[in-house]
């Protein structure tokens, strides 16, 4: 009980985790395809900054842009023309955009991953009808994606990132590996992991704040903050503020 109540006294007298002053940052979680609920939320976002007053700010995309809803092509392009004209606008590579960028190479075991985790709807959205994809096998769709996706668009995400660190936080799609520094991180984790980083209890180097893992709410845990609040399914996409020790949450839909 006492080693409890010490361990707690601890955790409650650390400093809050900040964002450097000046600055203010806003985190978006999981897109998947969205691109009505996107465009609603950059508006909000941009209402939200404005109001707040001047500040450098930077918009950090958490990952999978693509895959399971409706319009993954127009999601890309409306990011990739965002980022062309916001040099602080800021990409992490999500699992599924991992995965896309290997089926574009041809990868036999990702073309076949990709179709399982909501690849058909992203070919679909770049104007393959049901009716063409459903036949084909994966030398045909491998040559179909070739054809239908710009070169823009895959040159744009092959510039995505793996880990961002500003002030007291790290911004990661889906964790980091427990007990391995942050500049010893594996890509696969940054990428894929659940647990045991979802599960784990101690502090980590940073604040960690990532997506790939679904909650109905902003999940906010004593070392971690997730925004992954399953756009396609819910209809919900979320932003998480943050300035100096302020959080604060925007959602669309």
């Amino acid at each position: 009980m006492l080693k409890k109540l010490l361990g707690a006294r601890r955790a409650s007298a650390s400093p809050a985790p900040a964002i450097p002053d000046g600055e203010r940052v806003y985190a978006v979680g999981d897109v998947h395809g969205c691109d009505d609920l996107l465009g609603q939320l950059l508006a909000l976002i941009a209402d939200d900054d404005a109001a707040r007053g001047p500040a450098r700010t930077t918009l950090i995309f958490l990952g999978d842009l693509v895959d399971r809803g409706p319009a993954s092509a127009a999601v890309i392009e409306r990011l990739r023309l965002l980022a062309e004209t916001r040099a602080d606008t800021r990409f992490l590579l999500g699992n599924h955009e991992e995965v896309f960028l290997e089926s574009l190479k041809g990868e036999p075991k990702a073309l076949r991953m990709f179709c399982r985790i909501g690849g058909r709807e992203t070919i679909m959205s770049y104007g393959i009808d049901a009716a063409d994809y459903d036949p084909m096998d994966y030398e045909e769709l491998h040559a179909a994606m070739g054809q239908r996706i710009p070169i823009a668009h895959q040159e744009f995400l092959t510039r995505f990132e793996d880990l961002i660190v500003i002030g007291d936080y790290v911004f990661v799609h889906a964790g980091i590996r427990p007990g391995t520094d942050l500049s010893s991180q594996r890509s696969a984790d940054l990428r894929w992991i659940r647990n045991p980083f979802l599960n784990h209890e101690r502090p980590f180097e940073k604040m960690v704040v990532h997506g790939h893992t679904i909650s109905e709410d902003l999940d906010v845990q004593p070392h971690r903050i997730g925004v992954d609040t399953g756009a396609y399914e819910t209809g919900r996409l979320t932003a998480l503020g943050l300035e100096g020790t302020s959080r604060w949450t925007i959602r669309a839909g």
